[in-house]
């Protein structure tokens, strides 16, 4: 059925100036993130997010995160050993994962484990901060593990337990895998979770404070922010650069892969941002560790094609990569599947949306923008016998 428009419709900039899609639009304060578009670069909690990708592992920025401040060696030695504590889930979850459609999506099954981890949690109704600090620190550890069950299962193999003498990122290799691969790669999928992690009002951390605001809880929120993050226009996009790069398959056509997508007004995954404009901050980093995937696996063809891909879009649209582009070819390029793409950035976002979720209900006011009606003036009803 098509949707009515009132054809007397006028519109009145000077009473409703209508942001599609809330562009430019200041929703509200955040010490978390900036995103600042004049510079192209992001920093969380005041520091540069490249420095934090070569400097500090994913646990130090998952404290920093939750804490506003990095950790000392006590404390980042105290929080590990409590998220290492916290990684099993229950059978009854993992048996839930396991009896879900083997070709649903791994989004919806990372959903679906996170909402009945919250039916779990008899704290449900409790956001104190304490409390929400905990539940936040237990989605850092068990997400993982819930995602690694699934890419298991999908397979038809067997659950792998997580092991507490490792790293977040070694422990995602050795739960999905059974082994932990050389230094190099875990660096680079370390890095790629502190990329990942957190990146302002974007659209997923924004529906997860929309539900918070209502004072619903935080397992409800993470859920919301799953299901935004599913889509191809915002986390799914990782997936649908490495399809592209599939279907290319020779880097030596790429140029001209790009050059017809171009002439035929295709979308092309991986490019552009809403914010940036010049550049996504985090792209020369990423980038440098999917090189080093590519040097460590010996598939040079993917930077090759990335390099043709990227060269085309910038001299002929000026649109530069996002985070997406380099992320896709270096998670294949460590073995994982391409369905396990965004499940891996939810691993990394999941601290982001914490740390938003704690500061919505620290400061809460129920989120609730208008919009302006252009629908059917106010009619009668007639009886259906005068229809």
């Amino acid at each position: 059925m098509a949707e009515y428009i009132n054809p007397d419709y006028v519109a009145e900039p000077e009473k409703m100036n209508v942001k599609k899609g809330l562009e430019g639009v200041v929703m509200d304060t955040s010490s978390v993130s900036k995103v600042n578009a004049e510079t192209n670069s992001l920093v969380y909690r005041g520091y540069p997010v490249q420095d934090l990708a070569e400097n500090c592992s994913f646990e130090e920025v998952a404290y920093l995160m939750y804490n506003s401040e990095l950790p000392n060696k006590a404390q980042l030695a105290e929080f590990s050993a409590k998220e290492k504590s916290l990684r099993d889930i229950s059978k009854d979850n993992l048996n839930v994962i396991k009896a879900l459609p083997k070709k649903c999506h791994p989004m919806d099954s990372i959903r679906t484990g996170v909402s009945f981890l919250g039916c779990e949690d008899e704290r449900i109704w409790d956001a104190t901060p304490a409390t929400n600090l905990d539940k936040a620190i237990r989605l850092l550890a068990k997400i993982p593990t819930m995602v690694a069950a699934d890419y298991r299962f999908k397979k038809g193999l067997d659950f792998i337990a997580p092991n507490p003498n490792l790293s977040i990122a070694e422990n995602f290799f050795h739960m999905c895998f059974g082994k932990v691969p050389d230094a190099k790669v875990v660096k680079a999928f370390d890095v790629s979770l502190v990329l990942y992690a957190e990146h302002s009002f974007n659209a997923s951390t924004f529906t997860a404070r929309v539900v918070t605001s209502t004072q619903s809880d935080i397992y409800s929120a993470t859920v919301a922010g799953i299901g935004a993050l599913k889509g191809p226009l915002h986390g799914g996009a990782n997936e649908m650069v490495m399809h592209m790069m599939i279907e290319i398959a020779d880097a030596e056509k790429a140029e001209q892969w790009m050059l017809d997508a171009l002439a035929n007004k295709r979308k092309v995954m991986g490019f552009g941002h809403r914010v940036y404009k010049s550049g996504d901050s985090r792209v020369p980093t990423m980038k440098k560790y999917a090189q080093v995937m590519a040097d460590v696996t010996g598939e040079q063809k993917w930077m090759k094609m990335y390099s043709s891909l990227e060269k085309v879009m910038v001299d002929k649209k000026k649109i530069y990569p996002n985070l997406d582009f380099p992320a896709g070819p270096a998670y294949y390029m460590m073995g994982f599947e391409i369905d396990f793409f965004t499940p891996i950035f939810v691993m990394a976002r999941t601290t982001g949306w914490s740390a938003h979720i704690m500061e919505q209900t620290a400061n809460n006011r129920i989120i609730r923008p208008l919009s302006e009606y252009i629908g059917a003036p106010q009619r009668s009803v007639k009886p259906i016998s005068e229809r």
